[in-house]
């Protein structure tokens, strides 16, 4: 029989998903074929859906929506690039390429605002040319949730006469108050985001409260619990999810392509360890637990921990085995190639021999 059960929302088991804390203003996707649109959030641009990142567009940049497949969106980009930036080639029906060391930013004109950073590499049209500058033109997939339709032109009739402020109501002391450590999402809903930078895993709507578990300059670690409709018999642990399958090995041989989702590990707990400024997939100084998928012998995990649990994890005993449910931030660390997971929840399963 049909049942309820409290559990965290879709993907947002949020002890392990990130949002930019001041872009609370981002709306909800509702474009269509033809229509121009603008970035509300920062998000990746792809060559496929899911695919290659070409690029990392920001908030307010202005697309042209071309097609759609699924929760995909077609987009046309276009912006001005330095152009000691670029290469000339002849390739897949392209002229350009980015061949600046680390990339480079695109702009909406010569030297004026950034609307995102393309990826070295990454196939580019020309448009037109200024001195020292090119204007190039790329088309691609964007998630469709972080693209708002532009608004329509208006009747030109101009704004209507200011509306008058009311005075606000005299304040009244209350034994109520709000809870510390939340933050609410504003009128345009919140994406949030696998990793800081990464891909966006679902949305928060206006007026969502968030907790905030953690935070690393604009950042926020958030954490939201809700409901959901689930059917398939009395067992709270029933779960078609493919997810639970997933190794270290297997996010080593495709590290993007499982970033966002949940794994639940058996690890041997070695060390509480700080990142230093080399571990470039976290913050620096941020908290992490130096762990061995299976036991002695195994690979390395690393598990990222918000900074409010960190008392907690000086009570583990080095070698103790632990389970570990987390969110993938990335299937290889830069530096050494292990993986990286957020914390979600840890249960002690004992000491190792």
């Amino acid at each position: 029989m049909a049942f309820l059960r409290q559990t965290s929302l879709l993907l947002l088991t949020m002890g392990a998903a990130w949002t930019w804390l001041p872009a609370f203003a981002a709306g909800q996707a509702g474009t269509t074929e033809g229509t121009e649109g603008t970035v509300g959030t920062a998000e990746n641009f792809r060559k496929d859906p899911n695919g290659q990142v070409l690029a990392r567009l920001q908030p307010g940049t202005p697309v042209s929506i071309v097609g759609h497949q699924g929760k995909w969106l077609e987009a046309v980009v276009e912006g001005w690039v330095w152009s000691r930036s670029l290469q000339v080639v002849k390739r897949e029906g392209f002229d350009l390429v980015v061949s600046a060391s680390g990339g480079d930013n695109l702009r909406r004109e010569p030297s004026g605002d950034v609307l995102g950073h393309l990826a070295r590499g990454m196939l580019l049209r020309q448009v037109d040319q200024k001195p020292g500058w090119i204007h190039v033109r790329r088309q691609g997939w964007i998630w469709a949730a972080s693209v708002k339709e532009s608004a329509g032109a208006g009747s030109g009739g101009g704004p209507g006469p200011a509306r008058k402020e009311q005075p606000a109501p005299p304040s009244t002391r209350t034994a109520a108050t709000r809870p510390g450590g939340v933050t609410t999402a504003g009128s345009g809903g919140v994406a949030i985001l696998a990793a800081p930078g990464g891909d966006t895993v679902g949305r928060a709507t206006p007026g969502t409260e968030l907790q905030v578990v953690a935070r690393h300059g604009e950042w926020a670690r958030v954490r939201l619990e809700g409901w959901t409709w689930m059917s398939g018999g009395d067992s709270a642990t029933a779960s078609t999810d493919s997810t639970q399958v997933l190794t270290p090995a297997e996010l080593a041989r495709r590290p993007q392509a499982f970033r966002g989702r949940m794994v639940s590990w058996e690890l041997q707990f070695i060390s509480l360890e700080h990142a230093e400024k080399v571990r470039t997939d976290f913050f620096q100084g941020e908290p992490f637990l130096l762990t061995r998928f299976g036991g002695p012998g195994g690979p390395f995990v690393y598990v990222a921990v918000p900074t409010t649990r960190v008392d907690e994890m000086r009570g583990l005993i080095p070698l103790e085995r632990i389970k570990v449910t987390g969110r993938v931030r990335t299937g290889a660390s830069s530096l050494t190639g292990a993986p990286i997971i957020d914390l979600v929840s840890l249960e002690r399963t004992g000491k190792s021999p």
